[in-house]
C-alpha cells in the first residue's frame, strides 16, 4: 500500500512501498496488490464478468486505500452488479444516433469520432461501461474509411470530438493518418480530443504522439480529471508535451460521490487544473450508467456545491456545470442561479455572500 503525506492534498507525492510495474486488469491482480480482499473476490468475480477492469502504474501508485477518491474511481465494487430502475446501458442514447459504427451525430455542426473503445483504465462510473474493454478493439481500416467517409460527405459537421474508448490509446502512426485525413476536409474546422492519458498513463503521451496531434486546424485536448493528486508530476509533463505545440488544454470532470463532492475537494480539483494551464470545461453530473448509483450526487446539491465556491475560485477555473439528458437530447447547463425577478418587477441579484440586491428595472 502507499505512504502519503497528507499535509497539503495538491503537492502530495506518494511512495509506494510495492511498486505496481504493469497494468492490474484482474481480480487475482487487485489481491496482489492488496486492493482487494480474498472475501470480496467472489463477488467481484461476478463483477469482471460484466465490466472490464485496467488501472496502470502511475494511476495505481496514487492510490492510498481501496476507498479514497483515487481508488474509488477505478476499482470494481459489488454494488455495481445492481442495477437502479432509473439506469440505463446507454445513458445519453449514443447507439440511436449512430449513423456508421464509429460515428455519434448528435449535434447539427459536429460529430464523435470513435476510432477505438479502449481505455487504459476503466472507471467504474462509466456511461460507456456497457461498450469499452479491451474486447471492444480498434476499427478495422475499412470501418475507419467508412467512418471517415460519413464525416467526408456531411459538410455541416465543423467540428470532430475524437472519444471512445481513448484516442490517445491508437498508435502514433494510427492517429496521425486520421489527422490527415481529417485535414483534407475543407469543412472540418476544429478537431477535439477527449483522453484520460495525459493522468492515468501519462508516457503513452510522449513526443512522438504529441507531434501526431499538430494539425493546421484547432485542436483541442480535453483531459479527464476528477481529482487534484491525479495531476502528478508526469501527469503535468505530458500536458506540456500537448501545450507546447500549441495546443490549448481543457479539463473535465464528473461530480462524483466520495471524490470530488465536498467544497474543499473541487476547490482543489479546480485550482490544480489553473496551475496546470488547464482550463477548467465542464463538470459533468453522472449520467445514470448501470451500476453506478454509489457515485450520484443529486444536482441540487452539486449546486450548493459550486455556489459555495463563487467569489473564492477565480473565473479562470469555472467549469460549466452540465447534464447530458438522458435519451440523446444534448448537454444543457445546470448551474446554480443567481438572477431572480421580485413580485414588483425588479430583478434581484444574488451576490457570493448571500446577499440579495435589486437592480434597477430594465428598459426596453
Amino acid at each position: 500500500m502507499n505512504v502519503i503525506d497528507s499535509k497539503n492534498p495538491e503537492s502530495r507525492h506518494p511512495r509506494t512501498a510495492s511498486p505496481v510495474t504493469r497494468t492490474l486488469r484482474t481480480v487475482t491482480d487487485l489481491l496482489e496488490a492488496g486492493l482487494v480482499t480474498p472475501a470480496q473476490a467472489p463477488a467481484l468475480d461476478q463483477v469482471a464478468q460484466q465490466y472490464a477492469t485496467a488501472i496502470p502504474p502511475a494511476f495505481a501508485s496514487l492510490i492510498e486505500s481501496p476507498d479514497d477518491p483515487i481508488g474509488r474511481q477505478v476499482i470494481p465494487d459489488a454494488a455495481e452488479c445492481t442495477v437502479d430502475p432509473t439506469e440505463d446501458p446507454d445513458p445519453i442514447g449514443d447507439d440511436a444516433l449512430s449513423p456508421v459504427p464509429g460515428i455519434v451525430h448528435r449535434y447539427a455542426d459536429r460529430a464523435l469520432l470513435k476510432p477505438l473503445l479502449v481505455c487504459p483504465l476503466y472507471c467504474r462510473f462509466c456511461f460507456r461501461r456497457e461498450h469499452v474493454g479491451p474486447g471492444g478493439g480498434v476499427l478495422d481500416d475499412a470501418a475507419l474509411g467508412r467512418a471517415l467517409d460519413w464525416l467526408r460527405t456531411h459538410t455541416d459537421i465543423h467540428e470532430v470530438v475524437m472519444t471512445g474508448g481513448d484516442p490517445l490509446m491508437l498508435s502514433p502512426r494510427r492517429m496521425r493518418a486520421i489527422m490527415t485525413a481529417l485535414e483534407g476536409m475543407a469543412h472540418i474546422h476544429t478537431i477535439r480530443i477527449h483522453s484520460r492519458v495525459p493522468v492515468a498513463d501519462p508516457e503513452r503521451l510522449n513526443d512522438e504522439m504529441a507531434d501526431a496531434l499538430e494539425t493546421t486546424r484547432s485542436m483541442w485536448l480535453v483531459a479527464h480529471v476528477n481529482h487534484a493528486r491525479e495531476l502528478t508530476p508526469a501527469a503535468r509533463a505530458a500536458i506540456r508535451r500537448v501545450q507546447a505545440r500549441a495546443i490549448p488544454v481543457l479539463g473535465q470532470s464528473v461530480l462524483l460521490r466520495g471524490v470530488n463532492d465536498t467544497p474543499e475537494a473541487l476547490e482543489a480539483l479546480l485550482r490544480a487544473q489553473v496551475a496546470a494551464r488547464i482550463r477548467p470545461y465542464y463538470l459533468h453530473q453522472l449520467d445514470p450508467a448501470p451500476g453506478t448509483a454509489r457515485f450520484h450526487v443529486p444536482i441540487r446539491e452539486g449546486q450548493r456545491l459550486l455556489a459555495s465556491l463563487r467569489g473564492r475560485v477565480t473565473g479562470i477555473a469555472w467549469p460549466t456545470y452540465v447534464l447530458d439528458i438522458p435519451g440523446g437530447h444534448g448537454k444543457v447547463p445546470i448551474a446554480p442561479g443567481y438572477l431572480h425577478e421580485g413580485p414588483d418587477g425588479y430583478l434581484r441579484v444574488e451576490a457570493p455572500d448571500g446577499t440579495i440586491h435589486r437592480l434597477a428595472r430594465e428598459r426596453g
